[in-house]
């Protein structure tokens, strides 16, 4: 008996149980609720030969991008090869392989060709879409989607996260008053969807809203919080919107709460504390001993090498802390990264901007403002290489603006404060340094 998937898709080496469970872990992925990693090993060891599990599994731990992570991957593309197998699933082993070995170009292009024959792959479209936004596509984190919507419908199971993806790749191509009506359509299907709370989250940040955004996060957060491995994303953005009102007690608040309390080692959630802390910094707010447990949760990655956009995190916290061994051994990481032979994608990402900007916030770290300067103000244009999102990567213009401001450099401040002024016009640290360029 051929078993397949809820879209019609056959799934080799299931039975209707596993195939059961499949639905489940997937869902759990497309919320980022819950335990997908658990679901799909209970499937396992009751299948093992369910070659789509082996492969679920191991996106599931690559898209860590951390080197445990991607170890996980590599044991899970063990497992896969040379199961039965369909032409479909032999091009998600492969796309597999070319993850879980850094070659995120190549697994990007693998699920691109599965995607243009079997557009109602959502674990296809689920991984590709989170790794365009690991690598700053934005490009892709909407058209991607885009080219899958005619195969798709509201009946659908897993529709709601179609929308989420599409609603989060229009806002990164600035279309944002689609973005938050299709973000506001995903949660709307799916109340426990986090991808679209996150990306109705992220078109309220690049308006300038963060009075819409603390009421759009803050009475939503019953239904994207609970049991969500995202859920300390969405509060950094909830932090954001009080950093932006100059609320410091709201920011420290959820801090010490949600964004931290827990102690996360995971490095999605450490990024999120280094970028806030990072901003704190800037605005010349003492966080107290916030930087040293900071710095020793980044401390068992600090060899990774894996991904530069975490690595420019962790060194953030080492020179948060002031802690100049730690700040020698990471960049020492990232300068080996740009060298690299194994991790091609890393390489280019490190070389052409990972280590300008580690080096720019040591820089800015020692009082060397103008150094940080240099250093930052010629990677605008090329700062998407760098991955992750437009809010995220606001930490470098913030960053540059600041050093402009220290370094006594007014020309640059008032082009940099003129700038922001227009991008955001309710904001009061953009009218700040409007503000002193002027006078100066």
């Amino acid at each position: 008996m051929t078993i397949q998937d809820a879209r019609g898709l056959v799934l080799s080496g299931a039975d209707a149980a596993t195939a059961e469970r499949f639905e489940t872990a997937l869902a759990e992925f497309q919320c980022y609720v819950g335990n997908p990693v658990g679901t799909i090993e209970a499937a396992l060891q009751a299948r093992p030969d369910f070659v789509l599990g082996h492969a679920l599994r191991g996106y599931l731990y690559g898209s860590s991008v951390e080197g445990p992570g991607l170890a996980e991957a590599r044991a899970s593309l063990a497992a896969a090869r040379g199961l039965p197998a369909t032409d479909r699933e032999r091009q998600h082993v492969a796309a597999l392989e070319a993850m879980a070995t850094g070659h995120f170009d190549d697994a990007e292009r693998q699920w691109e060709a599965l995607l243009v024959a079997y557009p109602r792959d959502v674990l296809a479209l689920q991984i590709a879409h989170l790794f365009d936004f690991l690598r700053g596509d934005a490009r892709n984190l909407r058209d991607r989607v885009a080219r899958r919507l005619h195969a798709w419908s509201k009946a659908d199971p897993g529709y709601h996260a179609v929308v989420g993806m599409h609603a989060f790749g229009l806002e990164e191509m600035g279309e944002y008053d689609r973005a938050e009506a299709r973000g506001r359509e995903a949660v709307a299907l799916n109340a426990r969807d986090g991808w679209g709370y996150h990306a109705v989250a992220h078109v309220l940040e690049m308006r300038n809203q963060p009075e819409e955004g603390v009421a759009w996060l803050a009475s939503s957060s019953d239904r994207w919080a609970p049991d969500s491995f995202f859920r300390v994303h969405n509060w950094w953005h909830l932090a954001l919107y009080h950093l932006e009102l100059d609320q410091l007690d709201n920011v420290l608040a959820l801090y010490d709460g949600p964004i931290r309390g827990e102690r996360s080692a995971v490095a999605l959630d450490l990024i999120d504390a280094s970028a806030m802390l990072w901003r704190l910094l800037l605005r010349g707010h003492d966080v107290g001993d916030r930087w040293r447990e900071l710095a020793d949760a980044w401390t068992g990655a600090i060899e990774d090498g894996v991904y530069a956009f975490n690595d420019v995190h962790a060194l953030m916290a080492f020179v948060g802390a002031g802690d100049r061994a730690r700040i020698e051994q990471q960049l020492a990481t990232l300068k080996r990264s740009a060298q690299s032979d194994t991790n091609p994608d890393n390489r280019a990402m490190a070389r052409g901007v990972g280590v300008p900007v580690g080096e720019a916030l040591i820089a800015f770290g020692q009082g060397r403002y103008a150094d940080a300067v240099d250093r930052l103000q010629h990677l605008r244009p090329i700062a998407h290489r760098f991955g992750g999102s437009h809010a995220q990567r606001d930490v470098l213009d913030l960053t540059l603006i600041e050093a402009a401001r220290r370094a006594g450099d007014r020309n640059l401040l008032a082009a940099l404060a003129s700038e922001r002024a227009v991008c955001r016009p309710r904001s009061p640290l953009a009218g700040r340094y409007l503000t002193q360029a002027l006078a100066a």
